[in-house]
């Protein structure tokens, strides 16, 4: 059947992408979909709004589908009215970004829209809740930008000889990288021999949270001490530039 499929899609010329968008689903769910043995196992949503799309009722009418000019005209419509209302629905916060950046940011929103809606698990949350961390700490975390590099590559998404951040360390971190998930997928890495190495993982994360405490009440402190030689009782809009001085004063006399 989903030869049947396949077949109708190439005749109508509509490509993986535009179906992807027509569905409101991503290019891999798509795939995913064909994929499967039999239209009817797709989410009953989708294959509905597929249908409609082939002005079919159901999967058994696929062989009856007649593939003419008209038919193309009729179909290409649907689509097309679908995939610009979506977009432009979906482009309405960019509208200070070029159309290619416009389409990455849109394609990102409705595959995490998709992943809560098809997937909503505890996983699914935990996932996207550190995926929220990883972009955040992308500003002070520069390997971060090489960890994504390394992953569209090895997906086959990207060039293995595309180098867009610094050449010379990219290049470094992703063999370093591969070296490592070399030795993980082998099973070459059990348990007990990173049991160490994990040991100092966390160890640093604990002294790093512990610098990061002690700084904050270091700060809260100092912020403390200004408002009361200031006399004031809180920072506001009008005081803040006068406070963050004396915080910065009060500092560099403990510095001295």
């Amino acid at each position: 059947m989903m030869q049947k499929v396949d077949r109708i899609l190439q005749e109508l010329q509509i490509s993986k992408v535009s179906l992807a968008k027509y569905l409101g689903v991503s290019r891999q769910m798509v795939y995913n979909y064909l994929e499967m043995g039999d239209i009817d196992l797709w989410p009953k949503e989708k294959k509905l709004k597929f249908f409609d799309l082939l002005n079919i009722k159901s999967s058994s009418e696929l062989d009856k589908i007649t593939i003419n000019t008209d038919y193309i005209i009729e179909v290409e419509a649907k689509l097309n009215q679908i995939i610009n209302a979506d977009t432009n629905e979906g482009l309405s916060d960019f509208k200070g970004f070029n159309k290619k950046e416009q389409e990455i940011f849109t394609d990102i929103m409705q595959l995490l829209k998709e992943k809560l809606t098809d997937e909503r698990d505890k996983n699914t949350i935990n996932t996207i809740r550190y995926l929220y961390h990883f972009l955040q700490s992308m500003e002070t975390v520069k390997e971060l930008e090489y960890i994504l590099a390394y992953i569209s590559k090895a997906t086959g998404f990207t060039s293995p000889m595309e180098f867009v951040y610094d050449n010379e360390q990219q290049f470094i971190f992703e063999s370093i990288m591969y070296s490592a998930m070399t030795l993980y997928y082998n099973g070459g890495a059990s348990k007990t021999k990173v049991a160490e190495t994990h040991k100092r993982f966390i160890q640093e994360i604990e002294q790093k949270k512990e610098e990061k405490l002690s700084r904050t009440q270091e700060l809260n402190s100092a912020k403390v001490q200004a408002l009361k030689e200031l006399g004031y009782i809180e920072i506001n809009e009008a005081n803040a530039k006068e406070v963050l001085e004396k915080i910065a004063e009060i500092q560099s006399r403990r510095v001295g």
